[in-house]
């Protein structure tokens, strides 16, 4: 997850010199999006019931996926 003080931000500001947008990198920008996707999964996750380690595994090995 990236880091405010990792950003390599640019303001735009007005003239009274109030900031009004922010300018930066596509790749940080990019980053930032997974980050919100990520959040907003585990969000939408976070009440399903936890399986344990020993039960998935089971649970693979019953489907063939292991």
């Amino acid at each position: 997850m990236i880091k405010l003080n990792d950003l390599h931000l640019e303001y735009i500001t007005d003239e009274k010199g109030e900031k009004k947008s922010v300018i930066l990198p596509m790749s940080e920008f990019e980053e930032l999006i997974e980050d919100i996707e990520d959040l907003a999964a585990v969000a939408e996750r976070r009440e399903e019931p936890a399986i344990s380690h020993e039960d998935l595994i089971i649970e693979l090995k019953k489907d063939g996926l292991i």
